[in-house]
């Protein structure tokens, strides 16, 4: 059947999705394709966060710190996250930045591997991600260093014995490219090392099984597909086996055992807790514990075939629809290897993202040359998809991408 923008309304009318659309503040006049950066304003957080302000903080003051739970909320958002991630219960805590929580786990893994030197990752990882282990390299000395590779074919061929752990992002921030958990994590155990994963494209967006996969550790962040505001806390998972054999370097009084007895020395906590750090941002642990409360009564299996439905149809119609007008598909065409994301190289890709922007498609951009864009399955419509291939159409085609104000960079693209 030829795909229309009617045969679509149609699947929206029976999307057993569609009413969680209306939990979000999605401004008129926009298609919002950027959930994969950051997620929109869920609106029970405006309310619990103004609560929050006016009532914990404004009346209870510092005794909200025990009468509002405050001191939970590590905790108390981990599991809500492990929930989402197929994680044992207590393995979760929200805490810090996924870089901060990523030098966490990459000082507790090599630690446990004091034998070996190398950590293994893709040179299309995220930046940060391999920034992270040049830093924790460099400060540690004796030998330790980051082996990339090109592409994922290679990484039998690097798991060396002198490889002490593998991380990798499941799915790719550029292309959408997933890699088989399970699989690779059974490869690196075999192999002796340890398996790290950065889920920052996968919370929220995809399946995801931690404890089946048999994973060491796992950071992501939490504000992209859990739609925890800008900058929301970030979330770090450690496999049961471990959590009373590793240490983690940033030894903060909330990893303490007894963090009010303000101890002079050092004494971990036990389990989970002892990978926090310093107080925690009550205001957006807040929003983040807030924000998740939508995915209470979300079947991951169901939003994973819509995600792929919407996936599908927005390649198919540019493809159709953009061809010649110089596209070429930088994502996996094969499903079951694609995030919830869709990446189109264009060789003017800054400048026509910008011309979408403006003209109420908002996607984003990833250097040199890719066009990126996120399909959220909570909010995103199926003639979202038809109504942005028609304005990605009419912007290659009529050129409207190149004026001047198109080509000016922003800081943040």
């Amino acid at each position: 059947m030829k795909t229309t923008r009617e045969n679509l309304a149609v699947l929206d009318t029976a999307d057993p999705l569609a009413r969680f659309r209306a939990e979000f503040e999605l401004p008129d006049g926009v298609i919002y394709l950027d959930g994969n950066s950051l997620g929109p304003l869920p609106r029970m957080v405006r309310e619990r966060v103004s609560a929050c302000v006016d009532h914990e903080w404004g009346q209870g003051l510092i005794r909200s710190w025990n009468d509002a739970g405050w001191i939970d909320l590590p905790t108390a958002v981990g599991d809500k996250i492990g929930r989402l991630i197929g994680a044992e219960p207590e393995t979760v805590v929200a805490t810090d930045s996924t870089s901060v929580n990523l030098f966490k786990v990459l000082a507790a893994a090599l630690a446990l591997r004091p034998e070996r030197k190398v950590v293994v990752s893709e040179k299309s990882n995220f930046p940060t991600d391999l920034y992270m282990v040049e830093g924790l390299t460099e400060l540690l000395g004796k030998g330790h260093e980051l082996r990339l590779i090109d592409d994922p074919s290679e990484l039998p061929r690097a798991l060396g014995e002198d490889v002490a752990a593998v991380m990798l992002t499941h799915v790719n921030y550029r292309s959408g490219l997933m890699h088989d958990m399970a699989a690779v994590t059974s490869a690196v155990h075999a192999a002796g090392a340890l398996a790290i994963w950065d889920l920052a494209h996968s919370a929220g967006a995809v399946p995801v099984d931690l404890s089946g996969a048999a994973a060491d550790f796992a950071v992501g962040c939490g504000y992209k597909y859990l739609n925890g505001g800008p900058g929301a806390p970030a979330f770090v998972y450690v496999a049961p086996r471990h959590q009373q054999a590793v240490r983690q370097p940033l030894t903060g009084w909330f990893a303490h055992k007894a963090p009010f007895a303000f101890d002079h020395r050092f004494e971990p906590t036990d389990g989970i807790k002892r990978f926090l750090c310093g107080t925690p941002p009550v205001l957006a642990m807040t929003a983040l514990d807030a924000a998740l409360d939508i995915w209470s009564d979300v079947d991951m299996a169901v939003l994973r075939e819509k995600s792929v439905a919407l996936t599908e149809c927005f390649i198919e119609l540019v493809e159709n629809r953009c061809a010649g007008l110089g596209l070429t598909l930088a994502s996996p065409r094969e499903a079951a290897q694609r995030g919830s994301q869709v990446s189109f190289a264009h060789k003017d890709g800054y400048p026509v993202m910008q011309a979408l922007i403006a003209g109420g498609v908002i996607g984003d951009f990833r250097a040199p040359d890719l066009l990126r864009f996120g399909f959220t399955a909570l909010y995103t419509r199926f003639v979202d998809v038809w109504d942005a291939v028609e304005q990605l159409e009419e912007t290659l085609r009529t050129r409207s991408w190149d004026r001047p104000e198109f080509h000016a960079r922003a800081a943040v693209t």
